[in-house]
């Protein structure tokens, strides 16, 4: 089909309470297992890339041309998202590839210049039809609003979606990068004031760290775009580790690693059913 663009998925999730549902990529066995989870349950997914997965490939359009090409081919809505752009030249880059979305990342700046970097990068990509998600920077370092403790104030930002433009912002509240444990709580009063005040979807990142049912809760009180990474990296690399274990001499990569996949394909499909909420009426 038509290859997706975010903004596709994530509006009518926005407009009806749901959950726009969005996974990163390592590798190609990720961009295989995370379609034909979405292709098994029918249900839109996200693919995205982040900044840091960019650097370890050594450049973008390599996996990015087999994410999209992998979406044209699905027979579900699937769209091609970079996640955590630190630069703008990457994200000329990918709006130049064809991905349909990005987030800029410009969190540990101050205010003012957060502002002035976003509004920028919004500018480039609207003129170019592309969705464009940022992040408030409250707190320093690496984890910009994602560290753990912050949390994002409702009016501040309110004014800065109205100064920057962006089409979704990512919220703080209560969620942190790359935890193993899922012990994360969330802020499900500070989520449904976020969503009263601020009138594009709000996307949650550090999903991994949250429990089933705490991310069940934070769809239902008004998030909408939901990214998960390590969670499947978990799945990933523990398969890797038993087919290893198990057979020490094994050296055809396809083994342990179409094993691997599969895992994330069961654990994709098990979010999404999981993401597959509606938010409590107000």
């Amino acid at each position: 089909m038509p290859l997706a663009t975010t903004g596709d998925i994530v509006a009518p999730a926005y407009a009806e309470g749901g959950c726009a549902p969005a996974f990163n990529v390592i590798q190609a066995e990720h961009i295989t297992a995370i379609v034909d989870a979405a292709q098994a349950r029918r249900r839109p997914v996200i693919l995205q890339l982040s900044h840091n997965a960019v650097r370890y490939h050594g450049a973008l359009a390599p996996i990015g041309s087999a994410m999209l090409a992998a979406a044209r081919l699905a027979d579900v809505p699937v769209a091609v998202h970079l996640d955590h752009a630190e630069s703008p030249e990457l994200v000329h880059e990918a709006v130049d590839l064809g991905f349909s979305s990005v987030m800029y990342d410009a969190s540990t700046m101050d205010y003012t210049g957060n502002v002035a970097a976003t509004a920028d990068v919004v500018k480039h990509c609207h003129e170019a039809g592309v969705w464009v998600e940022a992040e408030l920077g409250e707190v320093g370092g690496k984890d910009g609003v994602h560290a753990p403790g912050a949390r994002t104030d409702p009016q501040e930002a309110a004014r800065f979606v109205a100064a920057t433009g962006v089409d979704a912002l990512a919220v703080a509240v209560g969620s942190s990068h790359a935890m193993l444990t899922r012990t994360a709580e969330l802020d499900l009063e500070l989520i449904g004031r976020l969503r009263s005040a601020v009138d594009v979807p709000l996307v949650l990142h550090g999903s991994s760290g949250v429990p089933d049912e705490g991310l069940s809760a934070a769809v239902r009180a008004g998030l909408t775009k939901v990214n998960i990474a390590t969670q499947l990296n978990k799945s990933f690399t523990a398969e890797v580790r038993r087919h290893l274990g198990d057979q020490p001499a094994l050296v055809d990569p396809r083994k342990y690693l179409g094993a691997a996949r599969s895992a994330v394909a069961e654990e994709t499909a098990r979010l999404l059913d999981v993401l597959d909420g509606r938010r409590n009426p107000t």
